[in-house]
């Protein structure tokens, strides 16, 4: 049996609690949330993981691997200190990458003790593809993402434009994988995530549109080099408890866990 911690116990959280509660490969010890949160986390606890013990840290925990689905703070926070212990992690808020050296805090960690961070796929698909051309040449990665304007709620494309007036599709943002990320951290996880298994931060080019005309999350990713192309286009149907997140994102944590767990791994 898998031993997981996880750190947060938000709509992401909340969504591989219920997917794997039946689960008898993965067992939930503890969720970790700051002390505000503690008592809304044991509610959900009740029905999701009555097993797991909620916490504002690891502590001397050690669980076979440690799941943020927290945000960009967490990692910092909790992955860099599990890390250095020797403790195994999976990280969803990968978008927190482009804060300057937090990638190579990561890995210095992950050396030291003597074990891996995985960054999750999250709402996106192909990143084995882009990984594999990457090896054998890759000139360009273009990524274009168009959500309902609801879902940019919060974020500085309000400066940009009405969102709640809008008639037609705006570009919000165009740029880097790095300001994107930096600029829309909620919302730009893919964006960061093309570009770690791709060109790097800087030479991932971005474009993000608030389109009236969209109910889903459409992530369109276009790539060439010395491979060939390739072009891909997701629609994901964001979280019901979240229009920022795709319901993807819960289901590449549930994959990983399960590729840790289980017999057969894919």
């Amino acid at each position: 049996m898998l031993h997981v911690s996880m750190v947060g116990c938000g709509a992401i959280g909340r969504g591989v609690l219920e997917l794997l509660k039946d689960d008898p490969d993965v067992a939930f010890d503890a969720v970790i949330v700051p002390e505000a949160a503690q008592a809304e986390a044991r509610a959900a606890l009740a029905a999701l993981a009555p097993g797991a013990r909620v916490v504002d840290r690891l502590g001397d925990s050690r669980p076979d691997l440690l799941v943020e689905c927290a945000g960009h703070q967490a990692l910092a926070e909790h992955v860099v200190p599990a890390l250095e212990r020797g403790i195994a992690c999976l990280v969803v808020s990968v978008g927190a990458l482009s804060e300057p050296g937090l990638a190579d805090r990561l890995e210095t960690a992950a050396r030291r003790g003597h074990t891996q961070v995985q960054l999750l796929s999250g709402a996106i698909g192909a990143i084995d593809a882009l990984a594999a051309a990457r090896v054998g040449g890759l000139d360009e990665v273009v990524y274009t993402g168009r959500k309902p304007p609801r879902a940019w709620l919060g974020t500085p494309a309000e400066q940009v434009c009405d969102l709640g007036a809008l008639t037609e599709a705006r570009v919000i943002f165009e740029g880097s994988a790095r300001d994107a990320a930096r600029l829309y951290p909620k919302n730009a996880n893919v964006a960061a995530t093309l570009s770690l298994a791709g060109l790097g931060l800087d030479r991932t080019q971005v474009k993000l549109l608030a389109d009236p005309g969209e109910q889903e999350n459409v992530h369109h990713v276009a790539a060439r080099g010395a491979f060939g192309g390739f072009e891909l286009t997701m629609r994901g149907k964001p979280l019901a408890a979240n229009p920022k997140t795709s319901a993807l994102t819960v289901f590449s944590v549930v994959r990983a866990l399960g590729n840790r767990a289980h017999a057969v791994s894919i």
